[in-house]
């Protein structure tokens, strides 16, 4: 698939221009008060962004450069890396690892586990990765509860929407799990 940041980012800048909130994930992130955040998928930056603002230590990954581009232009001074997340080993850990945005869809199929072990061999001990995506498209909850095990993660919680309302099923999950 094919993107363009800007189209993308302006589409956020149009909802939060109209008063929306387009910062849930942010404040679900700061919530667990972290210091670092990895923001795997990170798309044009909106997350990091706004993480950066609240203070957090926060790196950025994605692996379109389109999206990449953006997230450079409107915040040059924060570190941006195009890699694969599948795979992915940027000789560090972070307090949180946060995957906004249906991250585990865009992989290809087949990949998720990989994508998983990538972004999880991140989240230092004590610390949590936190993903949102939608449930319609064939990647299912139990599907990623089972890759996080394997990545060596415990659920600690699942949400409906980023702003904790409780999961009853559905079409959409936020789904916390930490390392032990």
């Amino acid at each position: 698939m094919t993107w363009n940041g800007d189209a993308y980012q302006a589409r956020f800048d149009d909802i939060a221009a109209a008063g929306g909130d387009v910062h849930g994930e942010a404040e679900l992130v700061c919530s667990f008060g972290p210091a670092t955040v990895l923001d795997a998928g990170c798309g044009t930056g909106r997350v990091a962004v706004e993480l950066a603002r609240r203070g957090v230590d926060v790196t950025g990954v994605d692996i379109d450069a389109s999206m990449l581009a953006t997230a450079r232009r409107l915040a040059p001074d924060l570190p941006w890396h195009r890699q694969d997340l599948a795979g992915l080993d940027l000789g560090r850990s972070f307090d949180v690892v946060v995957m906004a945005g249906n991250v585990p869809l865009f992989t290809p199929p087949g990949t998720e586990a990989a994508l998983v072990a990538g972004v999880a061999g991140h989240v230092r001990p004590g610390g949590r990765l936190v993903a949102g995506f939608s449930l319609d498209r064939g990647y299912t909850v139990d599907d990623y509860d089972a890759h996080c095990r394997a990545a060596g993660l415990v659920l600690e919680a699942r949400y409906a929407t980023w702003s904790r309302e409780p999961f009853t099923g559905g079409e959409y999950a936020v789904s916390v799990h930490r390392r032990p």
